[in-house]
């Protein structure tokens, strides 16, 4: 097969001369077949390359892949022309009758995620929290050891971390975007962080995609009683002024004291959220002076809150795209 420029310029030409003239879609279907179809002369043309000397193919190749992006564009330019042509054809047939009345349209509504997302943030947004966020992609860095997780921490292993190539990861909480924050911006500081996180969890309680709302005070004077005047308030507003709320020491590397909080249900108590004092060794490793100011911090699962709220019983129903359920918001 014969693939210098003049070859290949009549390859295109006959190929123009033959879309530009086509009737109707049915030729031009045949004709973009004949030069772009599984055994087409361009596509012939491209196998053929494997032949030539290596000197020459990128030079060749270029040219072929410039000539095929050529008859694609004036196919495309062609059938999109003949499709508007049938369709005012139809039009024509068919003719339109105004007086008809119009077809309703169904309104669509906030999936409860969002619609948990959007409560949570307005309530702190109320109280001067800024919403922040940051990448799903994020180092080992910001994900684990700014928030005191060295390597070989134990409470590395519990995440069950997506990791990804060159020290990447999909982030397994939103935390990394409170440590950006502290990095970056001026005290005092008050955000509240939600979005995605990833964890190689999938079971009948459990998705390997989710959702945290995080949230982060850092100034001077913080202090858990603060703390926890907030998260009583937060969660009243929440549920309900009736709500009974219990704070029970816990363990996070990168708050210190920790708790996790929980609210009375039903028979028993149920833990919505963990909460703590953030950790000296992060505040330095911000370059934050923890003699002269302190922090606390936050976290719950949207898709928790968003359950308990609306009276979801199976997680699945988030993600299976129900109209009949999602109607119900």
């Amino acid at each position: 097969m014969n693939l210098d420029s003049s070859s290949i310029n009549t390859l295109i030409d006959n190929a123009i001369h033959l879309l530009e003239s086509s009737k109707n879609l049915e030729s031009l279907e045949k004709n973009h077949k004949a030069f772009l179809g599984k055994n087409g002369s361009l596509n012939k043309a491209l196998k053929f390359l494997g032949n030539l000397p290596k000197e020459e193919r990128q030079e060749v190749g270029s040219r072929l892949n410039k000539a095929k992006s050529t008859i694609q564009e004036l196919y495309i330019k062609k059938k999109s022309f003949f499709d508007h042509k049938e369709i005012e054809s139809k039009l024509l047939k068919e003719g339109l009758d105004i007086t008809l009345p119009g077809r309703d349209k169904s309104v669509g509504s906030k999936h409860p995620i969002t619609l948990t997302i959007n409560k949570i943030s307005s309530f702190f947004s109320a109280l001067g929290f800024e919403v922040a966020s940051g990448p799903e992609i994020e180092t080992d860095y910001y994900n684990f050891e700014a928030l005191n997780i060295p390597s070989d921490h134990p409470a590395k292993d519990m995440h069950d971390t997506f990791y990804l190539q060159k020290n990447l990861l999909l982030r397994t909480h939103t935390s990394p975007v409170q440590i950006r924050a502290m990095e970056e911006q001026k005290l005092p500081l008050r955000i509240i962080c939600p979005g995605r996180v990833y964890r190689k969890d999938s079971d009948i309680t459990h998705t390997p995609m989710f959702h945290q709302i995080e949230g982060l005070v850092v100034e001077e004077g913080a202090s858990f009683a603060q703390l926890k005047g907030l998260i009583n308030s937060f969660l009243k507003n929440y549920f309900g002024h009736e709500v009974e709320t219990r704070f029970r020491p816990s363990y996070f590397p990168f708050t210190e004291p920790s708790a996790e909080v929980d609210i009375r249900w039903k028979d028993g108590w149920l833990e919505v959220m963990g909460c703590g004092m953030v950790h000296p060794n992060v505040l330095k490793g911000c370059g934050i002076d923890s003699n002269l100011s302190t922090g606390f911090a936050f976290g719950m699962g949207a898709e928790r809150m968003a359950m308990l709220k609306y009276g979801i019983n199976d997680l699945r129903t988030f993600f299976e795209n129900d109209f009949r359920f999602l109607e119900q918001f």
